[in-house]
Order: structure tokens, then C-alpha cells, then sequence
């Protein structure tokens, strides 16, 4: 007997409270309550912050090149499926159709990350939502920050306070240093502030 699926959409990203230097990658259940937050590295969480933001970095980064590869060879991605949760890992596998079908096991946020460029569904299972979601306030996970960092280095204090240029300044270097997330946040104060 197949186990029931649950189709997922991404929310967002935020700084992970369980495990310092990573991110979260939270998931929900679609017409649900219930959301999966999935532990990601900074590459991966900037890899895919870039795409929930639109932003165009000056050079295509490694998921953008598969998608590329895949529109060439005429392969689609029909779905991501994280099927098996086990000592705190979500293992995925990504089904190609092209000349054949092809499923393929790959890291989940690898998985994701192409999936949001390709706008192919993400499905689990009610199993792995029961054992991993939880049902949490928008609050418990807050996305929007007041410390923005363009590097381990390097932070910036609150956006509010920075004028048009200043900010313009800030995001050429998060670009330029690819921290996608830092950049999206600066996007956004500058559309909030100045795009009237």
C-alpha cells in the first residue's frame, strides 16, 4: 500500500536555532499548518534565497547550470520526493523524464533548490510531516532580521538608518561577496523605502 503524500511549498529561510552557522529551510504542508524546518549550509540557504528573491547574480551559480543543462537535453523535473527522515537527515530523490525516466537520490536542499528554479512540486510523506513537522507561530520563526552580514567578518547594523546610496553600497557588496540572503534584505528595505 503507497503511503500517502503531502505536497510542500518553501516559506522561507532563517538562521537555524538548533545548530549555530546554519540555516533553516522551512517547508509547509500546502492548505495545512504543519511545517517541516530542514537544517541547510550557507551555499545551499544562499543558493535558494536567491531564487525566492529574484534576484540575478552577475554569474550562474551550480543550480542554475543544471536547469540550463536540463532545458538543453529537453529533461524535466516531474517532482522532488524526500522520502526517509532518519537521525535528523531528510533524504530526497528528484524523477527526470526526458528520453527515459530517471530517479535520482539527491541531498534535499540540492533538491529544493532546483525544484524552486524549475517550479517542479516537492511532495513527502504523512509519515515524515507527523515524525518531523510541527505547528509553530510566524513568529517562532522570524525571517526578517536586524543584523545583516555580508561575510563572517563584515556586519552591518540596522538598514533603516542608511541612506539610498549607502544602501545601494551595501548591496553591491553583498552581491559581490555572494550573500545572496544579505542582499535580498537590503532589496527589500530599499523597495520598501524608496518604490513609490
Amino acid at each position: 500500500m503507497a503511503k500517502k503524500r503531502v505536497k510542500l511549498s518553501v516559506i522561507g529561510i532563517t538562521f537555524s536555532q538548533i545548530q549555530a552557522g546554519a540555516y533553516a529551510l522551512i517547508l509547509e504542508e500546502e492548505g495545512g499548518a504543519r511545517r517541516i524546518p530542514i537544517i541547510i549550509g550557507t551555499p545551499e540557504a544562499q543558493s535558494i534565497a536567491i531564487r525566492l528573491e529574484g534576484l540575478h547574480p552577475p554569474r550562474p551559480l551550480t543550480h542554475d547550470i543544471f536547469i540550463s543543462f536540463m532545458q538543453s537535453f529537453d529533461i524535466q523535473l516531474k517532482e522532488v520526493f524526500i522520502h526517509k527522515f532518519e537521525d535528523g537527515v531528510f533524504f530526497s530523490n528528484m524523477l527526470f523524464v526526458g528520453e527515459k525516466k530517471v530517479v535520482l537520490d539527491a541531498r534535499t536542499s540540492d533538491a529544493i533548490s532546483i525544484a524552486i528554479r524549475y517550479d517542479a512540486p516537492i511532495y513527502t510523506t504523512e509519515d515524515i510531516v507527523l515524525e518531523a513537522g510541527i505547528v509553530m507561530e510566524d513568529a517562532e520563526y522570524d525571517i526578517s532580521e536586524d543584523v545583516y552580514t555580508f561575510d563572517s567578518q563584515k556586519k552591518v547594523k540596522s538598514l533603516e538608518d542608511k541612506t539610498k546610496e549607502e544602501l545601494q553600497s551595501h548591496l553591491n557588496e553583498a552581491i559581490a561577496a555572494e550573500d545572496y540572503e544579505a542582499a535580498s534584505r537590503i532589496r527589500d528595505e530599499m523597495s520598501r523605502r524608496f518604490s513609490k
